[in-house]
């Protein structure tokens, strides 16, 4: 893989559908969902401007799960609402050992000296939500969480400084990224609107059809979102060898360490967000968040009063 100066047009419609001659969710997705797969090993290079990375996976697995994320009858791993003209469905991938590695490239603009980032991780997995329109399959919205259980990570203070460094470098393709996403998201969004106004107004629609759309709005995403895990983190920070022996003991100065001790560690990311909007479908929703809305939608509504007088 390699990351792009600017971004890529979208990929337009499910290449399964396509392949198959139909433009809609039908038999022939159903039957790529339902495999099984298992990867003994896996390897992705990634090349940028600034660094290469890779990651090496093995025993990969990946399988459709119900929404408790448990394996089950294939039937009960989507969610179809023929009212919306939606489906959801319901992923998981695991894996025994995960390697990450990543290092300067010779024309970036880092430091001529470098040391290779590196994080060894045991058993992992990926839950990943989808909820697309049956019509032409497109995906409407997201969810993906990366758990881990345990983590040890040791970094030097030049490892930490290159690991910001290519954070740093990867953010402008991001961030165009992020803009082609929201300048394609308005459609998906009103779209979104049209069929919360529709589901709060229901009318015409058998017991049976209700139930369905109780449970899937019980599972539905409401919007697209990101979330990392991390049941128990030790990250242990320290100085460089090298710059210890040049600089530290020269002046008689010795060298140190820090260990950082996490546990639940909890990232959450959504991306589409508007200001103002509701947040009690996030995950880690709480009283605070609804004081913070609160004051979102104040600062909003001034914006936007005076942005009408200009």
């Amino acid at each position: 893989m390699r990351t792009c100066e600017e971004p890529r047009p979208p990929n337009g419609q499910s290449p399964i559908a396509l392949a198959a001659g139909q433009s809609e969710y039908g038999f022939a997705e159903k039957v790529v969902e339902g495999m099984f797969i298992v990867v003994n090993s896996i390897t992705i290079k990634i090349h940028s401007k600034a660094f290469h990375a890779s990651f090496e996976l093995w025993q990969l697995q990946g399988y459709s799960v119900n929404p408790n994320w448990q394996q089950s009858d294939l039937r009960l791993t989507r969610i179809t609402d023929p009212q919306r003209g939606e489906v959801l469905t319901f992923k998981e991938l695991t894996w025994q050992t995960l390697r990450i590695e990543a290092d300067a490239t010779d024309n970036g603009d880092q430091d001529p000296i470098t040391t290779p980032l590196r994080l060894i991780t045991n058993q992992g997995r990926i839950q990943i939500s989808l909820k697309r329109r049956t019509k032409d399959c497109n995906v409407v919205a997201s969810k993906l969480m990366f758990l881990l259980d345990d983590l040890l990570w040791v970094l030097t203070d030049s490892q930490l400084k290159a690991m910001m460094k290519y954070a740093e470098s990867l953010s402008e393709a991001m961030e165009k990224s992020a803009q082609q996403r929201k300048s394609l998201a308005p459609e998906s969004v009103q779209a979104s609107e049209f069929t919360q106004q529709s589901w709060s107004q229901p009318f015409g629609v058998s017991p049976n059809a209700s139930s369905i759309g109780q449970y899937f709005d019980k599972h539905d995403m409401k919007e697209s979102s990101y979330h990392l895990l991390i049941s128990h983190l030790d990250l242990h920070i320290c100085d460089d060898s090298h710059a210890r022996e040049s600089g530290a003991l020269k002046h008689g100065m010795l060298g140190g360490a820090i260990q950082l001790t996490f546990r639940r560690m909890a990232f959450d990311y959504y991306p589409f967000h508007r200001a103002g909007d509701a947040c009690k479908h996030w995950v880690s929703y709480s009283e605070a968040m609804e004081t913070r809305g609160q004051w979102a939608k104040k600062l909003v509504s001034e914006f936007q009063s005076k942005i009408e007088k200009l």
